[in-house]
């Protein structure tokens, strides 16, 4: 009995064990034990007990001596016409959204698909009335040839073109399988869904009409064409209401928007014919064009509210896309929505925007990651079929559809005649249904037209003349749905004008023309950033923690489990930070910073922290996290501090930066009291992700109020490392400084990055702030700390020499930032001069103008003030230290300044080793004149 799973099962012994399966089947006491627990657990717990089969043979072999009729077996012929016919059901999955009826201009004739055809699959027309198996088509088991080929036509091959078939998972096949097929894709809609469908394409058309007659030649990015994207989000939003979820979060540009903000959102016309007036009072900042703004309101439908938020956008199109992600994971986290139910990302593309903007598949490879995953997003397409001003769709892109980005995610894409607005709605729904049950995002393709131009100052038959001849003479939607529901009795003659009517005058009156807004919503999870409104960033704040605290959470941060086999270089750096703890070591960078985020978790915060190789660190200095040398398992002990601490999230993201900053920044937007960081690998990486720099980081406060929190680590510093990842681009961000409204510091010390990390969450403001961090000095002997400083220090914007000095003899001050501070001590030092004081300036934007004007003040003979950097002259910091209220507002009459550093360059860094070594040794020479000492000129004469 010991081998029997391993010999008596095998083929050759199916005879003895079909006889002992029948033995037990009838009396089990009278076999083996071990068989009869064997045969027990093939059941599997099945309710319906087997049968012995043997009976069952002798009774057929019985009825079969008696002359009991028999049915003939199918011929080959008749079983190769079945399977012909399964191969034809399959084809109409895969293919028939090549031959559905997409396209409300018919522009193009529908393409013969071969594979759609009887022909192709040898059958005919005669063989239309002949019964088959349908297989796995839903409805019904068997159906004639002609009944089969109806459903597949009007399933796959109407007003909805559908591709799911390359998805893998064959249970969210069969899902939609069963929802399309079973309801031959012809949604069965009430008189009054019908009139409420009805109802928004009124709203939609109406409004644009209106806007169209009064402010005429106005850049309003016209929805007309696409007037069925309004019934799709009033459909939308109201399922989220049947499916529990509480907040819809959604991104747009500009086309269509202002229709989506007033009858989607409740937008006040009021304030909306303020805008086009040029009216609208602004009390802060810059403003924006009506067509970037957003807005928030909490909607009331048949199943309960919908907080409803519909995020700032600025020009360039997908780029919110990453944003509404971020917004919508720390929505989520807020509520402790684990199972991502409760709040919903709503993304809505051009046709030629998501082809052609590679956010759009950095985003969907977000998608699916454990630091980002939202758990599905409903797409929408408002497929104009011309790309955006003049592009033919076949210079727009180089695949067959739009949406074909999304299979890199499996998604399920559904194409619709934005024409039949039912079968926009019926999609709508399935796709949310789709979304909820799986918890993966899923594409609606809004096939329509662009009535005019791409703004309506634009003519577009110029380049495209026989679209827009068709476009001429498309009616209106809502006259075409309007004509099918008079048809169907379910409206009657004037209906329309009556709608008409009522919209026009709530519109002209200022009344709501959306659902219902709820008044006074729960604000329970509402995001708040008032505390953090108008406060100065000189406000005071106490970043220092008690020796005890850093005893007692450096055992926790590097705690281990007993089992974990470490790497000999971590046991090390775990060792080094229990001395750092107990004062026995310099504290070095690494130490410093995991010390913060510990301390801010004890403190309330939650912390989040990504980047590429962010957990262990790029430079091997951070390791928020242990693995086990001989598992895959992971200790991250900042997740063990104490029951119910905040939530501490490290993570190592996918290689991209425009997409991952972008969601940071939507993160940060929502999360105010959350630490949210983001690390470039390097800090030149930033460049891939400019634009959310430009148009959300610096200046969202002062175009849309919009506040952010967001920290910024960009690793800096001249090492050797060539053009790219020497130079962070710090110009670049102090370009961007104005009005308070960002953060731009240099920390040279493992006690100022603590501080600085303490201070951004301690201090009632909240500003991105952008980091100059560390390269080489992680490790240089000089850039380190004490507890001392940890526990009996702050943030200091600006460092005073640290060397005991006689001011009186100081007749030169450098200012400098970062690295080059410690390379010229170093030279000072070896050179013994004692009249040239070395000063830090941490904080670089906003300018600390007090602070250094009084470190000057300490100097009466200095006369030279000179700003020493690494980068090339026409980069780094030093036009904006000429530049408005910087160091030429602290100086006097006496003083001058000059400049020591690289010379202009068009390249950010040297490439060759030796070339770097020679430019850092003569900006060192420059800024301390040892070239001049050495030829014995007077350091007051020079200059």
């Amino acid at each position: 009995m010991t081998q029997y799973n391993d010999t008596n099962l095998f083929s050759s012994n199916a005879a003895y064990l079909e006889g002992l399966y029948e033995t037990y089947l009838t009396a089990p006491e009278s076999i083996d034990p071990a068989w009869r627990e064997y045969f027990a657990q093939l059941a599997g717990g099945v309710s319906i007990p087997d049968i012995a089969h043997t009976p069952v043979q002798n009774e057929f072999r019985a009825a079969s001596r008696s002359g009991f009729p028999r049915a003939a077996p199918p011929s080959q012929f008749a079983r190769d016409k079945q399977v012909a016919v399964l191969q034809l059901i399959n084809s109409y999955r895969f293919l028939g959204h090549r031959q559905a009826d997409l396209d409300p201009l018919n522009l193009a004739e529908r393409p013969e698909i071969p594979e759609l055809s009887l022909k192709f699959h040898n059958l005919s027309s005669d063989d239309l009335d002949t019964v088959f198996n349908t297989g796995s088509l839903f409805g019904t088991d068997q159906a004639s040839l002609s009944d089969i080929l109806n459903t597949l036509s009007t399933t796959y091959c109407g007003t909805i073109g559908c591709e799911y078939m390359h998805i893998t998972d064959t249970a969210q096949k069969r899902w939609i399988q069963e929802r399309l097929e079973s309801s031959h894709g012809t949604p069965e809609y009430s008189a009054d869904k019908k009139r409420r469908i009805l109802d928004r394409l009124t709203a939609a058309h109406d409004l644009e009409a209106y806007l169209h007659r009064k402010y005429v030649g106005q850049k309003r990015f016209s929805l007309e064409g696409g007037s069925s994207l309004i019934p799709l989000l009033d459909s939308l939003i109201e399922h989220c209401g049947y499916h529990g979820i509480k907040e819809a979060v959604m991104g747009m540009a500009h086309r269509g928007r202002l229709n989506v903000l007033v009858n989607i959102f409740g937008k006040s016309t009021e304030i909306l014919f303020q805008e086009f007036e040029g009216k609208l009072n602004i009390e802060h900042g810059s403003g924006d064009v009506k067509y970037h703004k957003g807005f928030s309101v909490d909607l009331s439908t048949a199943h309960g509210p919908v907080h409803a938020v519909l995020a700032f956008n600025p020009s360039h199109l997908e780029v919110i896309n990453p944003v509404v992600e971020g917004s919508v994971r720390a929505r989520q986290e807020r509520r402790k929505d684990v199972e991502r139910k409760q709040v919903l990302p709503i993304l809505i593309h051009g046709d030629a925007a998501i082809a052609g903007q590679g956010i759009v598949m950095e985003t969907l490879n977000l998608s699916e990651t454990r630091g980002y995953t939202t758990g599905g997003t409903v797409h929408v397409v408002i497929n104009n079929q011309i790309g955006f001003t003049t592009s033919d769709p076949l210079d727009s892109r180089s695949t067959l559809y739009c949406t074909d980005v999304a299979k890199m995610v499996q998604s399920p894409i559904f194409h619709v005649n934005g024409h039949d607005p039912e079968a926009v709605v019926f999609i709508t729904e399935l796709a949310l249904d789709y979304r909820m049950q799986f918890k993966k995002d899923v594409v609606m393709d809004l096939v329509c037209y662009r009535r005019h131009g791409h703004n309506e100052a634009d003519e577009p038959s110029v380049t495209q003349p026989l679209m827009y001849q068709r476009i001429r003479n498309q009616p209106p939607i809502k006259e075409l749905y309007f004509r099918q529901l008079l048809e169907e009795g379910v409206v009657e003659e004037g209906d329309d004008v009556r709608l008409t009517e009522r919209y026009l005058y709530n519109l002209e009156h200022n009344y709501c023309v959306s659902s219902p807004i709820i008044e006074n919503p729960d604000k329970t999870y509402a995001v708040n950033f008032s505390p953090f409104i108008n406060k100065s960033w000189r406000e005071q704040v106490d970043t220092s923690i008690s020796r005890e605290r850093i005893s007692s959470l450096t055992e926790k941060m590097i705690a281990v489990p007993n089992d974990y086999l470490l790497h000999r270089a971590v046991k090390k750096i775990i060792d080094s930070r229990r001395a750092m703890g107990a004062g026995g070591i310099s504290i070095d960078w690494g130490y410093a910073e995991m010390l913060a985020y510990a301390s801010l978790l004890e403190d309330g915060y939650p912390v989040r922290l990504s980047g590429q190789d962010s957990v262990r660190g790029t430079f091997f200095h951070r390791h928020a996290a242990f693995h086990d040398q001989q598992t895959r398992r992971t200790h991250v002990p900042l997740q063990h501090l104490y029951e119910g601490q905040p939530s501490f999230l490290p993570i190592n993201s996918l290689l991209s930066e425009m997409g991952v900053l972008g969601f940071e920044v939507g993160y940060s937007t929502a999360a105010p009291n959350s630490l949210v960081i983001w690390e470039a690998q390097f800090g030149d990486f930033a460049n891939n992700a400019q634009v959310m720099f430009d148009q959300f980081i610096s200046s969202s406060e002062a175009k849309w109020q919009r506040f952010c929190g967001l920290v910024m680590l960009l690793p800096h510093g001249y090492d050797g490392q060539g053009p790219e990842h020497s130079s962070a681009r710090l110009e670049r961000y102090l370009q961007l400084c104005a009005e308070d409204n960002i953060q731009v510091c240099v920390p040279s010390t493992p006690a100022q990055m603590f501080h600085m990390l303490r201070r951004q969450m301690l201090r009632p403001v909240r500003k991105p702030l952008i980091v100059m961090s560390p390269k080489s000095l992680l490790r240089h002997k000089l850039s380190s700390s004490t507890l001392a400083d940890l526990s009996e220090s702050e943030f200091k914007l600006i460092i005073d020499e640290i060397k005991p000095v006689d001011t009186n003899r100081v007749k030169r001050l450098l200012m400098c930032a970062g690295k080059v501070y410690f390379d010229l001590l170093e030279a000072r030092d070896e050179h013994g001069l004692d009249d040239v004081a070395i000063i830090r300036i941490e904080q670089l934007y906003p300018f600390p103008l007090e602070e250094v004007k009084a470190i000057i003040a300490r100097y009466p003979r200095a006369k030279e003030i000179v700003w020493v950097q690494e980068e090339p002259r026409n980069q780094g910091a030093w036009y904006y230290m000429q530049s408005r209220r910087n160091i030429r507002a602290c100086m006097k009459s006496q003083h001058s300044l000059d400049y020591a550093g690289r010379t202009y360059s068009a390249s950010p860094a040297a490439g060759y080793l030796h070339l770097h070594l020679a430019q850092q040794k003569a900006l060192i020479e420059d800024a301390l004149l040892l070239r001049e000492r050495d030829r014995g000129v007077e350091l007051h004469s020079i200059n």
